[in-house]
């Protein structure tokens, strides 16, 4: 697709109207017997005419049609975030300018192939904005026109969008992004949200949006971020219409940073982890797993928080079999209260047997190794437990296909 990025100031080419060039009989060449007048004056034709008729006339220069389709010409209540729509017989050398009230030009991306021009950021709330066309071509052809339209008021009724993470932060190669909206999306305009929602990697990396649920949607790549990528995500939704009257309140931006890869992976089998740093196994650790009343989920999970010490209190919802235990090196991966954590009463049962309430049990020095070198968004893997991962228990966007993954995009 054709598209170019247009910034400030835009040079808009001066359109010139090309005048034919009158050219007048010599009187010479091709054994041309008739006399001419050597006076100056015109040449009498033989009818009483001046003989004008010799000369080859003026060609009318063929203008091309440009014109603004939409906005509509004086239109009123527009959107912040209108696209201009125009036509034009040279839409490869038509230029699209657009100055707000006082006359100052506004950032945007002029797509020649559908002959759209699409503001960079949600143009001002009642503010009236004009657009000037101009369409320049070879052999003569040029036009040029101008609209005017006038965006909406400020909307009262908004909603509130919010990233996750924070700019600067690293993270880990599982970690996706986070977009949460104040109010439910509804289903016929989500395509619009992703639509304005871009995100870059470098280096580039294919990744889709997924909806988790109408207030929130994630981004991940198709594997697991490369290790020490850079990513930026750009959300344009204010002024962009959300349904029932609400408009996004604002757009945001998210600069986030990938950390080194560090993947775990633990086999209920052999009742080992695997931890690989950079795709090299940097250590394996023997570990105990949820019992048979109590398994542990079989899935690709993330670390979402950490805690170097904290309390298991399951009192409250069990009362007659909860419990209440100081917790080391507590690693949060499910929603439910599964964590990766020090478990120094099953030292001896590590490697050997299952005897946790579901959690991934470890030494306690082994505990504070792998609390001293995971970040957020790290994934881990359990395998062959008698119960599997809920999707949604926990940042389950890797626990499947991304095929699967993509299903869950309103951009089909």
């Amino acid at each position: 697709m054709n598209i170019s990025r247009v910034r400030r100031p835009w040079r808009i080419a001066a359109v010139a109207l090309i005048a034919g060039t009158v050219l007048l009989s010599s009187g010479c060449g091709h054994g041309d017997k008739s006399p001419t007048w050597q006076g100056g004056g015109e040449s009498q034709a033989a009818d009483g005419g001046t003989g004008a008729d010799a000369a080859t006339p003026s060609p009318t220069p063929t203008l091309s049609t440009v014109a603004v389709v939409s906005p509509a010409a004086e239109a009123t209540n527009v959107t912040a975030v209108t696209e201009v729509k125009y036509t034009s017989e040279d839409p490869e050398n038509t230029t699209v300018t657009v100055t707000d009230a006082k006359g100052e030009e506004v950032e945007g991306t002029l797509d020649k192939d559908d002959k759209v021009w699409r503001p960079e950021k949600a143009l001002a709330y009642g503010t009236k904005y004009t657009v000037t066309v101009n369409g320049t071509a070879s052999e003569g052809k040029g036009g040029s026109t101008t609209s005017a339209f006038t965006t909406m008021a400020k909307p009262s009724k908004i909603v509130r969008v919010t990233s996750f993470l924070a700019d600067g932060q690293t993270v880990g190669v599982g970690m996706p992004l986070i977009i949460k909206f104040s109010r439910a999306i509804p289903a016929s305009y989500r395509d619009d949200v992703e639509r304005r929602m871009t995100v870059t990697a470098t280096p580039a990396q294919e990744g889709s949006w997924g909806w988790i649920s109408p207030t929130e949607v994630h981004y991940r790549p198709k594997v697991f971020w490369k290790a020490n990528s850079k990513v930026f995500a750009n959300v344009r939704l204010g002024g962009l219409p959300l349904g029932s009257g609400y408009y996004g309140k604002t757009d945001l931006t998210v600069d986030v940073k990938i950390g080194r890869s560090f993947v775990m992976t633990v086999s209920n089998k052999t009742k080992q982890m695997t931890v690989k740093q950079n795709g090299k196994v940097i250590k394996t650790l023997p570990v105990s797993l949820g019992k048979a009343s109590t398994p542990s989920s079989s899935g690709t999970m993330i670390v979402m928080e950490k805690a170097r010490h904290t309390v298991f209190d399951t009192t409250d919802t069990d009362p007659v079999n909860g419990y209440k235990t100081p917790i080391d090196f507590a690693q949060r991966i499910t929603w439910s209260g599964q964590f990766i954590h020090a478990a120094p009463w099953s030292e001896g049962k590590q490697g050997r047997v299952n005897v946790s309430h579901g959690c991934v049990n470890v030494s306690e020095a082994m505990g504070a190794w792998l609390f001293g070198r995971t970040m957020m968004g790290d994934p881990i893997t359990v395998s062959g437990t008698e119960e599997k991962l809920k999707q949604g228990n926990g940042w389950t966007d890797f626990n499947v296909s991304y095929a699967q993954w993509k299903k869950l995009s309103y951009l089909k």
